[in-house]
């Protein structure tokens, strides 16, 4: 065995081979890949190999179109069959929420490039005729979907990663992991390995291999079954009229899927009953092995899946295979580097490792090769999860999605797993204001504030929530509202290099002492990783608050380009520091009451330190509600005193608590974008809208500099632009179809209701030439067009006189 390496792999199942392959085709031949039995050996042998495109998250859909594709081309170059059965497929909806889901799906399909159809029970049935029609109330015909041999893609990933000059060791298992002066020592059964670069992608044993370097991650394995049946004439009926197999089905509703298996049927579940695998350590002699079936635990989806397909009722059952797939906590992979291990990444939690695991070997190889994996893979990044995702809440969470993977996730629905788990010194009063909290990294957010009696009820539509959020965001336009931003990230920069070091991260000028300032982060390609606002202190002390879902992915970047010198040092707040914000216009009238201080002379975008009422304070004049507003920033022990202060003082304003839901519809107002929506880091700044804070003409040569310039005389090829729409009974939520003279032509970051405007509003991204364009715009929602008009300037102060005044 080599003991030398740029990169060593950990693991070889489909996820593990694949990026294998792609680092050897992007140019690291000097690749090797451990793997402590057989390739295959854990999940991958045993997996159902179905496929498909569509997912809910385009960014995911897009790399699993990839992976479907991928597949010609690496059985080409390794000569070995991957056994890819391209049918086609059917989506059932049994109720008509599920149909509205559905038509999301394929009106995101539409700017993707993804085909598929809407179709009714019949055509379903015509389609595949072990269905009964009478149970549905719609479908969608989807072409891009099938199944393959598990073992023939992963073995055809390992022969094209040899003969690209990677390497493939079996029966080697990593027994320890070692930082070293090159990188990373490796200690095996067959001796030692020196490498830059180790890539977790342990699969059933990941957690172990991220044991090795001190990590827990965030990933449990569940059992999971699927049954086979005897040859059924019905199926041979369908291939002999058809010449073709039976079409694949996902029948989300009875929580089955489907596919042909030989002359029978395959039928797989995610039951609700769930049980996990293993919780707490994978044993090392587990391989090609399967679990004790339990047929009693699937009965309840078999009885919908015979009554669904009733063809089942009469087929004989084969065999019923039990094994272990792993989950992260939403159901999505984990990937990337680890933020403080340079060269450690990961792979890993990709249960739907046949349709994702080629576009998340891509992602990581780009990653790894040229410092960037090419496209939006924040729903897959490692960093998503903190320090709170502990083994406890892993198990719970993994266990809440595995029961509700085929279940509709409501775009006003919070999941109860593994909550309340953080929460603010101020939640119980919230709560007792009627507070509907949402989890954001692991913290309790107050969405809004119920009347007694009424509570969410889901729906793709407008809901109980409607008039009590437009209330909210009417309070905060007509008086004051206070808002807890305690979700907010929040961190302090110090030290003798400080000022210079974020001249060098950060895109804007550095603000005057006592100012602040807008902050879009760019990445060497000049496309935003960050936005923020930061704020100068004074001796060399400077403030920054961002995006809270985005803590530990900043921090990650941060730290890589940490100088090594000691003269900066950076601290992440996160729970021990937390937030209120009062805005509307008698705002500075309620704060006048609690501070000893002028606030006419405290100006827009001004910053300081002042004691309101007792408590010691970060006041900043700046406000996302786009009113006139502050910022409290304050130690936890002092949330209380400062909440029951301003309501108590807020009282002859008619103060009114404000969720975050409402906090939404009053960005809309002002056209303000959000992370992970609007900037995203496959945008540029001159295509989003911070390029008036993008300082080219500075002195500093900030990260992306070039690019950006480059990209300002280019001019990108798109502008977000907002827009007005002609909305019923529903409001976008993002990911919907922007239509123009009839066709495609962009696509909606976010939107809602904005409440104190009374219009619907959306944003999103369109061609950079047809931006200026006043009609023939349309947004799809629920399968309906809508008509659209461009909102040029904001609905609300759009001079800025009152966040000004």
């Amino acid at each position: 065995m080599q003991t030398q390496a740029k990169v060593v792999v950990i693991g070889g199942g489909v996820v593990g081979c694949s990026v294998l392959y792609h680092l050897a085709r992007g140019g690291w031949t000097d690749a090797l890949l451990l793997e402590r039995s057989e390739l295959t050996s854990g999940s991958t042998w045993h997996a159902a190999g179905g496929m498909h495109t569509i997912n809910g998250d385009p960014n995911v859909a897009k790399l699993q179109q990839y992976t479907i594709d991928l597949y010609k081309e690496i059985e080409e170059l390794s000569g070995q069959a991957t056994g890819v059965h391209l049918t086609g497929g059917v989506m059932l909806a049994a109720t008509q929420a599920r149909m509205d889901w559905l038509k999301g799906l394929v009106a995101k399909g539409r700017y993707l490039g993804i085909e598929a159809d809407i179709i009714s029970p019949e055509e379903a049935y015509e389609a595949m005729p072990l269905l009964d029609p009478s149970k549905f109330v719609g479908a969608v015909r989807t072409y891009v979907d099938g199944h393959l041999d598990p073992s023939g893609v992963t073995y055809a990933y390992a022969k094209a990663a040899r003969k690209l000059g990677a390497s493939v060791e079996t029966h080697t298992k990593v027994e320890a992991i070692a930082r070293h002066a090159d990188g990373w020592k490796l200690t095996t059964n067959k001796g030692e390995v020196i490498c830059e670069h180790v890539v977790n992608a342990g699969g059933l044993w990941a957690r172990e291999v991220g044991r090795m370097v001190g990590l827990e991650l965030p990933v449990l394995a569940m059992e999971h079954m699927y049954l086979l049946t005897e040859d059924m004439p019905e199926v041979a009926e369908i291939n002999a009229k058809t010449g073709t197999e039976v079409l694949h089905a996902v029948d989300f509703d009875g929580e089955l899927y489907l596919r042909q298996e030989r002359g029978g049927m395959l039928m797989g579940t995610y039951e609700k009953a769930c049980v996990p695998w293993s919780p707490k350590q994978t044993p090392w002699n587990f391989g090609h092995e399967l679990l004790q079936p339990d047929i009693e635990r699937i009965a309840p989806s078999l009885e919908v899946g015979f009554e669904h397909f009733p063809a089942f009722q009469n087929a004989g059952i084969k065999q019923i295979i039990n094994g272990p797939f792993t989950f992260a906590p939403d159901g999505n992979p984990l990937v990337g580097p680890v933020k403080g291990l340079p060269g450690y990444w990961c792979a890993l939690g990709v249960m739907a490792g046949f349709s994702q695991g080629g576009g998340v070997g891509l992602a990581l190889a780009n990653w790894m090769i040229d410092g960037d994996p090419g496209f939006d893979v924040f729903a897959m990044d490692v960093s998503r999860f903190g320090d709170y995702a502990t083994l406890a809440y892993t198990n719970e969470k993994v266990q809440e999605n595995y029961s509700r993977r085929f279940s509709i996730r409501y775009p006003n629905e919070e999941l109860p797993g593994a909550r309340p788990l953080k929460t603010t010194p101020i939640y119980d009063l919230l709560a007792a204001r009627g507070a509907q909290f949402g989890a954001a990294h692991g913290l309790e957010v107050p969405l809004w504030f119920a009347p007694e009696g009424v509570v969410d009820q889901f729906s793709w539509r407008r809901s109980t929530d409607f008039d009590t959020v437009g209330a909210e965001a009417r309070a905060v336009r007509d008086s004051v509202g206070l808002i807890e931003t305690s979700g907010f990230a929040k961190y302090t920069v110090t030290g003798a290099g400080a000022a210079s070091w974020l001249d060098r991260m950060l895109a804007c000028r550095i603000p005057a002492e006592g100012r602040m300032t807008l902050a879009p982060m760019l990445k060497e390609d000049g496309r935003v990783i960050g936005d923020f606002s930061l704020a100068n202190l004074g001796k060399g002390e400077f403030f920054i608050a961002g995006s809270g879902v985005a803590e530990d992915y900043h921090m990650r970047w941060f730290d890589q380009h940490m100088p090594a010198d000691g003269s900066v040092h950076l601290q992440a707040h996160g729970a021990n520091m937390v937030g209120l914000s009062v805005a509307g216009p008698n705002a500075r009238n309620l704060l006048a009451k609690l501070v000893d201080r002028d606030l006419d002379s405290f100006r827009f975008m001004d910053i300081a330190r002042m004691d309101v009422g007792m408590a010691p304070c970060l006041v900043g004049r700046v406000s996302y509600t786009g009113d006139l507003g502050y910022e409290l920033w304050m130690e936890p022990a002092y949330q209380r005193y400062v909440y029951m202060q301003l309501m108590e003082a807020g009282a002859e304003f008619d103060i009114r608590p404000v969720g975050m839901r409402a906090l939404n519809a009053l960005r809309l107002e002002k056209n303000f974008g959000s992370w992970a929506r609007e900037f995203r880091p496959i945008y540029t700044a001159d295509e989003c809208g911070l390029d008036r804070f993008v300082a080219l003409s500075k002195e500093a040569d900030f990260i992306g500099k070039a690019a950006a310039a480059e990209h300002r005389a280019e001019g990108g090829k798109l502008r977000l632009v907002s827009f007005v729409v002609e909305a019923k009974d529903a409001d976008v939520i993002g990911d919907e179809p922007i239509w123009k003279d009839g066709e495609v032509v962009g696509w909606v970051t976010s939107g809602g209701y904005a409440h104190a405007s009374g219009v619907s509003v959306a944003m999103g991204y369109v061609p950079r030439e047809r931006a200026g364009e006043e009609t023939g715009w349309q947004i799809e929602l629920l399968g309906e067009l809508l008509e659209a008009r461009p909102q040029r300037v904001p609905l609300f102060d759009p001079d800025g006189a009152r966040m000004r005044g």
